[in-house]
């Protein structure tokens, strides 16, 4: 009896191109809740009311903190390569001249991106963080929604993040690159913007 070689099945991967036109195809239903990432489409978990509560809370903070210095982008695309773009909860860009009308942001345009995580932490801490570590995205905060919790992750390479912290709930947060109009660091303390739940 001949012996069947044994070969892995190939995947195709997807461009960011290819990703646009299913879109445009209709692909994707309305309200469908994807991104690429390496090439694949990922379905998103659903948004929780406390992850959205948190998403809301952040962006207005940010927003007003930042004034014009910062640009603040709730859920949208960033495109770091051509099998890649994920849609941060949060992303905070450096200003540009054309206010992202003909691009979405590169990596080269984001300062830092927040992910807040109720049921998706191992996600973005296994996938997305090293995801954004390989594309030189200076910094990245994972969110634990439950414990107010966040990782801070700095110093990004091909391998990951070098170095990592943990910032407790009434601890503050800040980043040397969020600066307001005058220049001062913008920082943020979870416990105050959103308190535990009763």
């Amino acid at each position: 009896m001949a012996t069947i070689p044994r070969t892995a099945p190939c995947r195709h991967r997807l461009t960011v191109s290819d990703f646009h036109r299913m879109g445009e195809a209709g692909i994707f239903a309305t309200g469908d809740r994807v991104e690429l990432i390496d090439g694949e489409v990922i379905d998103m978990s659903p948004i929780g009311a406390l992850h959205a509560a948190f998403v809301d809370r952040l962006v207005r903070y940010l927003g007003r903190s930042v004034g014009e210095s910062v640009v603040v982008r709730c859920q949208n695309p960033i495109r770091l390569d051509d099998s890649s773009e994920p849609e941060p909860d949060i992303a905070l860009l450096r200003p540009r001249a054309d206010g992202y009308m003909s691009a979405h942001p590169g990596p080269e345009d984001v300062l830092v991106v927040i992910e807040v995580a109720d049921t998706s932490l191992f996600y973005d801490l296994s996938v997305k963080v090293p995801l954004y570590a390989r594309h030189g995205i200076p910094e990245a905060w994972v969110i634990d929604a439950a414990t107010r919790q966040t990782r801070v992750f700095r110093e990004p390479s091909a391998e990951g993040y070098a170095c990592e912290s943990l910032v407790g709930p009434e601890e503050t947060l800040e980043s040397a690159l969020l600066t307001d109009d005058a220049g001062h660091a913008v920082s943020v303390t979870l416990s105050r913007l959103l308190p535990p739940q009763p």
